[in-house]
């Protein structure tokens, strides 16, 4: 009688293994298989990490194997399952894979298909046909789409983190829960003696050292010392935690009234500010998303103010950039006066203050959260919506959404509820212009990296534009990214459908890139440029000033957060900016979910030019007092996780 050898992995993360019934049951060709327990006697089959052989002896032959059907049955007390892989030995001596990588929770079945990449138009087999629509059918209706917030991309149906699909779960739940990492912060930070202390005023700038951290060399304490300075100032924008919202001024704004005579004393090359903005000096950064919004109102003990400034900034002869005129608010008056670096000392520190204060908002909100949480969110939903897991596309972008839904539904519950805590731009891309724009030419070079790989893969597999246009379940994935994460609206920028293999490698790589090296460039820095209190203020207890010429150090002392907020925000930060224990980082694919030589070469050759990426971000940063790392690939985490 034919007879299989079948060897199953089971995952190494916590929790993984089980005492449970496995049976085993083989479908072929030519027929279907009794259903087989694998159990070996006096030994402890499927513990977490283990690789158990067992030798499956069936009456008839079965032709080719198509489909391995594996049920889990209650022993004694309920657990779940991880199956990595089952390989099956066939009594020929091929050797057949087939990866799972997924839970298995309960009394329930799920079945296999081998692992190679398939499209739906390769399927010609009726019972694969059949397999692939009801994984479909079955995700659909686990993965649901939901309105969080009006506006906003629409989420995971799911209201906390134990609601959602196990596969998408976090290994342990205990390590994304914000209120034990923000303890864990205030404990390696020392500073829960201020935890409590809310509405009390620190005394002085060099009052907030005390629940500063001093690490010597590192770019948190480059910021404490200069973050006073205009070309610190400037800098943060160019290679912060917000490098994108910077912009050439192609023309002034109308509602910034400012002039030469105002700026001339900041402008080296004798020319009128029109001169300079005609030879593409002139930068600016525009607030005006924070016009209008309501602040926060968690805290009712604490007035808080928001702003919506306008400031331009200035490259000087020595190609460094840095602010010339601030305007607090958008609407020009005598009453919203234009800050300028000829001001007292104490009006200009207040002005870049509220500017820096409303750049952490916008990083928080829009850089952060919705265009790297949110965004790449959706793209998860989609793909277990839309894309069965033989499907070339979801097994290439799996290890990119690792997680991401679990995050931001953990972020929903605890961070940023009711009551909770709170494109590159254009004209930036000429790299001897503005030469110190690190974020972008590293930027570049990730991305570039990332195309040639996902351009290997759409070759691979897509034979023509007309095969891409063809596919459907591709192109039900472009649409629910389109219609439900995007909310119909053509101003995003994503498209309702693909149709050639350039623009399906291009839409690929914007989705591991928004998902790995930009959340890594927006996330990893906080730590960096917010630790030092005055220099990212998340909160402000007073309003912008109104007339020049009366601020005092005190009342900027008195405007920043008070010494408990600054607690919880130094031990956000913190959390906010540390790995995870079992971090992925960029290139690193440790799941198989293809077993395509062709696949695996591409694979290889994308690590190699990650590789060189790190050498020469490295090489660069030995002579720089502030190195940029963020988007260095072995600091890049493979999907928005933390």
């Amino acid at each position: 009688m034919p007879s299989y050898t079948v060897t199953v992995a089971t995952g190494s993360q916590w929790f993984a293994g089980t005492d449970d019934y496995i049976y085993l049951s083989l479908v072929g060709s030519a027929g279907c298989s009794e259903k087989h327990l694998l159990d070996k006697p006096f030994y402890n089959d499927f513990e977490r990490g283990a690789v158990d052989s067992y030798n499956v002896v069936v009456d008839d032959e079965l032709g080719d194997i198509q489909l391995i059907r594996i049920e889990k049955r209650k022993y004694w007390l309920h657990d779940d399952w991880y199956l990595k892989y089952i390989t099956l030995k066939t009594p020929c001596g091929d050797y057949i894979e087939f990866p799972c990588y997924r839970w298995i929770s309960g009394e329930s079945e799920i079945v296999l298909r081998d692992g190679r990449a398939k499209l739906a138009c390769d399927d010609q087999i009726h019972i694969l046909k059949q397999h692939r629509r009801k994984e479909l059918e079955t995700r659909q209706k686990e993965y649901r789409w939901m309105e969080w917030n009006p506006g906003f991309p629409l989420s995971i149906d799911a209201k906390c983190h134990k609601d959602l699909p196990r596969d998408i779960q976090f290994d342990s739940e205990k390590g994304v829960d914000f209120v034990l990492n923000y303890s864990k912060a205030m404990e390696n930070l020392f500073i829960n003696r201020f935890m409590h202390m809310f509405q009390s005023s620190w005394s002085d700038f060099a009052d907030f050292e005390k629940i500063f951290l001093r690490i010597s060399n590192t770019i948190s304490e480059q910021v404490m010392n200069h973050w006073q300075e205009d070309l610190m100032f400037g800098y943060q924008f160019l290679n912060g935690c917000n490098p994108v919202l910077i912009q050439r001024c192609m023309k002034l704004p109308e509602n910034l009234p400012v002039t030469t005579e105002m700026v001339e004393c900041s402008l080296e090359r004798q020319l009128t500010l029109e001169q300079e903005v005609e030879l593409g000096n002139i930068f600016i950064v525009d607030f005006k998303l924070l016009d209008g919004i309501d602040v926060n109102k968690t805290d009712p003990c604490t007035l808080q103010f928001l702003a919506a400034p306008i400031c331009l900034l200035y490259k000087n002869l020595a190609n460094k950039i840095v602010p010339i005129a601030i305007q607090l608010n958008q609407v020009p008056g005598d009453e919203n006066p234009i800050f300028l670096p000829s001001d007292a000392k104490y009006d200009w520190l207040l002005a870049k203050i509220w500017v820096r204060s409303s750049d952490f908002h916008i990083h928080q909100t829009i850089t952060h959260l919705l265009r790297t949480h949110l965004v790449s969110e959706v793209f998860g939903i989609a793909l277990y919506r839309q894309l069965p897991a033989v499907h070339p596309i979801f097994k290439l972008l799996v290890a990119h959404v690792r997680f991401t839904v679990a995050i931001n539904t953990k972020a929903r519950e605890q961070l940023i509820c009711k009551y909770g805590l709170f494109d590159k731009a254009r004209g930036m891309d000429n790299t001897e212009d503005i030469p110190y724009y690190f974020y972008r030419d590293d930027g570049l070079l990730v991305w570039e990296a990332i195309r040639a790989f996902t351009a290997e893969v759409v070759d691979i597999y897509y034979e023509s534009d007309q095969v891409v246009a063809g596919d459907q379940e591709l192109q039900d994935f472009v649409k629910d990214v389109y219609v439900y994460g995007m909310r119909g609206k053509k101003a995003s920028g994503f498209p309702e459908s693909i149709k050639t293999k350039e623009k399906l490698s291009e839409y690929l790589t914007v989705v591991i890139f928004t998902a790995s090296a930009q959340h890594a460039a927006v996330n990893f820095g906080q730590y960096d440029w917010y630790s030092w209190i005055p220099n990212a203020p998340p909160t402000m207890r007073a309003p912008p000033p109104k007339v020049k010429g009366v601020v005092t150090i005190e009342q900027i002392v008195d405007m920043l957060p008070d010494r408990g907020r600054s607690c919880w925000h130094l031990g956000a930060v913190w959390a906010l900016s540390q790995f995870q224990d079992n971090e992925l980082f960029l290139g690193m694919y440790p799941e198989e979910h293809f077993i395509e030589t062709p696949v695996k070469e591409a694979m290889a050759r994308f690590r190699k030019k990650l590789d060189t990426i790190v050498s020469v971000i490295a090489e660069r940063n030995k002579k720089k007092k502030l190195p940029y790392y963020y988007l260095s690939p072995d600091r890049i985490p493979n999907s928005v996780a933390i």
